[in-house]
């Protein structure tokens, strides 16, 4: 199997599914994943100051 049908394959099934749940709002997740992340950034940071 090729790297394009199985990407055809998940394609198809992510549509068949029938994609974005209603009460997920795209802008509101992504904002809360860069708002962990710059929070593990910064932990990290101040853990790590032998640097």
């Amino acid at each position: 199997m090729s790297l394009h049908t199985t990407a055809a394959h998940l394609v198809t099934l992510a549509e068949a599914e029938g994609g974005n749940h209603e009460s997920l709002n795209p802008a509101l997740t992504g904002g809360g994943a860069l708002a962990v992340l710059l929070l593990l950034l910064w932990i990290t940071t101040r853990f790590n100051r032998d640097r």
